[in-house]
């Protein structure tokens, strides 16, 4: 190498020296090493970054400002380069620069979540209220909890939430008084999606999809409670809630059939149900068990297999039917989970219902009444808690999806059997 050169190796250690004697405080000599290393290479990147990040610390912008326009005019192709030129441009009040900083960040990488932050702030200082919101949103979106996030970044974060957070109470009030004059108009209608839509628009309630475990049926409507006229045939079901519960009593006495509703294997995951694996605090009477009825329970309970009999129950071989009496002791909450497949929906009805039990499909939360059942898609995230001091009783079974043409449902009964024959007892739709 000829005289007066100096290789990426010199380089690199002058670069070291710099760092430590940054780090160690020795200001006037990491400022000497990084001059040493921009005379040698102008567009030195990390240096550049360095002498701007030490400038914009002592509170000179400008200097900063200049150091990280060389390394973007030279370089340029991270996000990082550009949020540093965004923020000197933010402290100088150079609105124009730092907008333009910010969308050549977002250009490399869209989710970059301090860019985003820098975006939001500018909308908002700006009075660019919903474009603001919008942006805040995308930051809610994409980043970690709070919990997991630096320090740092915490703030900025906190405060897109609460931002997005009021910005959606204004919305939603805003929006209920200007609809409120078209709702009288249509007062005899029934405007339930409706309303639910703009629930979702305002962020009141969440979007909850059906997310079958195992098997879903495509173009099925994920529909949290489905409405009770669809069910004529649960009248009589209804009818016999006295009877059924006199019977549950009767075997509630003997203490004799009831299993914990989840029972795991130690070996597998138990997720969110590891607190109540093979627990009496959530337990089951079942009649009907992966298809199978279950006898010597259902000899018991006469007049509840009687009702059962007018229910639409499918035929999935070693999968359905299935009902059982299901009993949450007090204080207990079965936590967020979906059910295995939306070919068949969950019929509830309410037998021993204490004050203080609820439950939740999707972002619909109902209490139980006694004898008044309902029908959902277990599909969609659901939950139930018992924050009394007595005993949750409810009669659980399932039904053919109503949507399901008789061919299709003599189809899924088909293809079950031929899973059977393909895996064997692995197939099961066991919890």
């Amino acid at each position: 190498m000829q005289d007066g050169q100096e290789s990426p190796a010199d380089i690199n250690a002058l670069q070291g020296h710099a760092a430590r004697a940054a780090q160690s405080g020795r200001e006037s000599e990491a400022l000497r090493l990084w001059a040493r290393i921009l005379e040698m290479d102008p567009v030195h990147g990390p240096t550049l970054t360095a002498v701007g990040q030490h400038a914009f610390q002592k509170g000179d912008f400008q200097s900063a400002r200049r150091a990280f326009q060389r390394v973007v005019d030279a370089n340029g192709s991270h996000p990082q380069q550009w949020v540093n030129l965004a923020l000197a441009c933010r402290q100088l009040e150079d609105e124009p620069g730092e907008e333009q900083a910010i969308h050549a960040a977002l250009s490399l990488d869209p989710s970059e979540l301090v860019a985003l932050i820098l975006r939001a702030n500018l909308q908002e200082r700006q009075g660019k209220t919903a474009q603001a919101a919008q942006t805040y949103g995308a930051i809610a979106s994409v980043s970690p909890p709070l919990e997991r996030l630096h320090p740092d970044l915490r703030p900025g974060v906190a405060h897109a939430l609460a931002f997005r957070e009021k910005y959606n109470r204004e919305f939603g009030q805003f929006l209920d008084q200007f609809l409120d004059p078209f709702y009288k108009t249509y007062a005899g209608e029934n405007l339930k999606r409706f309303k639910g839509s703009v629930d979702i628009l305002v962020g009141r309630a969440r979007r909850y999809d059906s997310q079958s475990v195992i098997y879903h049926y495509p173009s099925l409507a994920p529909i949290e409670f489905f409405d009770r006229y669809a069910f004529p045939w649960l009248d009589s079901i209804e009818a016999a809630t006295h009877e059924i519960r006199d019977e549950f009593l009767a075997v509630l006495q003997t203490d004799e059939g009831f299993t914990p509703y989840i029972s795991y294997p130690d070996d597998v995951p138990q997720n969110q149900f590891a607190e109540l694996n093979n627990s009496p605090r959530w337990s089951a009477l079942h009649l009907y068990k992966l298809g199978k009825l279950i006898e010597e329970n259902a000899v018991r309970c006469p007049m509840t297999m009687r009702a059962l009999q007018g229910a639409p129950q499918p035929d999935q071989p070693g999968r359905t039917p299935a009902a059982m009496f299901s009993l949450l002791k007090p204080k207990t909450r079965i936590p967020p989970h979906n059910g295995v497949t939306n070919s068949r929906l969950v019929t509830h009805l309410p037998l021993i219902i204490p004050e203080g039990c609820r439950f939740r499909v999707g972002s619909d939360t109902r209490l139980w009444v006694p004898g008044k059942a309902w029908v959902f898609d277990d599909t969609i995230e659901h939950e139930a808690w018992n924050d009394s001091e007595r005993l949750r009783v409810v009669l659980i079974f399932d039904i053919w999806h109503p949507d399901l043409t008789p061919p299709e449902r003599a189809m899924i009964t088909a293809m079950m059997a031929g899973m059977n024959s393909f895996v064997g007892d692995s197939g099961s739709f066991e919890p």
